[in-house]
């Protein structure tokens, strides 16, 4: 799955990232990320020729490097699964307070899905897979330990969490409020440890 981009496509990549994390897939233009690359939109074609082009390599990454940071929570968190849905919670939580990041790009295209074109919206779905996986494993751990207390399937509870999250996302935009976010995601934890 792994992308092999020029520097200056990743420059342009990490622009479209920031971009649809603020207004999704219809919010920008390439016009808008040749006035944040300062470079014509005729380089920015030779780069990704189309806009889906460069929202799919954009995902693909996204996808990739979620991947990785949360195989990276597991080796440095592996034994408390506690601590890692903690760590992940937190992640977001300095994103969306230092505005690097204060929505789940997958999560602005999901929103998007009947808009966008099938081939994004099947990687979006398996960013979503991908961490359903993840949570539930962590989540089947951390029961094994009695850290957890599922009501549901692990998968189900997974799903529900990973909601929260991202819903928690939305309300801490819809308010203002960068605080209202980390609230959400830590009783998010504390119902599954209650």
């Amino acid at each position: 799955m792994s992308v092999e981009l020029s520097p200056r496509a990743i420059e342009i990549a990490e622009h479209a990232r920031q971009l649809l994390s603020t207004g999704g897939y219809n919010g920008f233009s390439y016009a808008d990320l040749s006035d944040r690359v300062h470079i014509g939109k005729a380089s920015i074609h030779h780069h990704f020729p189309s806009k889906a082009d460069l929202v799919l390599t954009v995902v693909m990454r996204h996808r990739e490097q979620s991947l990785e940071g949360l195989a990276e929570l597991q080796r440095h968190l592996g034994d408390d699964p506690l601590a890692q849905l903690t760590a992940y919670a937190d992640y977001w939580a300095q994103c969306i307070r230092d505005g690097s990041s204060a929505m789940c790009i997958c999560a602005m295209l999901a929103a998007e899905s009947p808009a966008i074109p099938p081939e994004i919206a099947s990687e979006v779905r398996g960013y979503f897979q991908d961490l359903t996986a993840w949570i539930a494993a962590v989540l089947e751990k951390g029961a094994s330990q009695t850290q957890f207390r599922l009501q549901n399937s692990a998968h189900a509870e997974a799903q529900v969490f990973m909601s929260t999250i991202h819903g928690g996302m939305l309300t801490a935009r819809a308010l203002g409020d960068p605080e209202s976010f980390k609230t959400i995601a830590h009783t998010a934890l504390h119902r599954l440890t209650a």
